[in-house]
């Protein structure tokens, strides 16, 4: 019998970014190449937005697939895909913060959202992009002989993506932002408040 948690989750909006940071030695050496601490920096991030169906899901980019379908699409992938928060968090081993955006966005803002998410839905997971992107020296200098490649996507590249297309972070290459990077930055420019603790 799986014993399910009780989570209380904070009122979460379209926009919100969620870290994750897990228990185990994948996260841990994300989290040492990024210049982020085990279990405290983050190694994994997410996205809220609006599903076509009016619910709000976790939009993320991630090669651990499971049994779980992305509840959009209804099958399993190794890549970008959308759940509930609360099911995402019901299996996850590890911590988990809500970083809420400083504001709500505009309707054109959340649709735009919606559309860009929903349309690359089902994208291979980027690996290489993803180890690409550890380190400050490495990822800047990757940026500049390397464009911004979607076909493949990594988690935070996704974020990255979503922000732009929406106007909230205007960035030259959403390839190079790993998940410490692009949080902290966000953080920094006010584009997200202080995290709230989820796990």
């Amino acid at each position: 019998m799986l014993l399910t948690r009780k989570i209380v989750l904070p009122a979460a909006r379209a926009g919100d970014i969620v870290g994750f940071s897990g228990r185990y030695w994948i996260s841990a050496a994300v989290n040492i190449a990024t210049y982020g601490i085990p279990l405290f920096g983050i190694s994994h991030v997410g996205i809220i937005a609006n599903s076509p169906d009016g619910k709000l899901r976790l939009f993320e980019s991630t090669s651990l697939d499971g049994d779980s379908p992305c509840e959009i699409l209804g099958k399993p992938i190794c890549g970008t895909q959308a759940h509930s928060l609360d099911t995402v968090l019901q299996r996850y081993r590890g911590k988990a913060w809500l970083y809420p955006l400083y504001r709500s966005l505009y309707p054109n803002e959340d649709q735009r959202l919606t559309e860009f998410l929903v349309s690359t839905l089902g994208v291979p997971y980027d690996e290489m992009g993803a180890l690409r992107s550890a380190g400050i020296g490495l990822s800047w200098v990757e940026s500049l002989f390397r464009e911004q490649d979607l076909h493949l996507i990594y988690c935070s590249e996704w974020c990255a993506a979503a922000y732009a297309v929406i106007g909230l972070h205007a960035t030259a290459n959403v390839s190079r932002w790993n998940p410490n990077r692009l949080c902290r930055n966000l953080r920094w420019h006010g584009i997200l408040r202080k995290p709230r603790r989820l796990l």
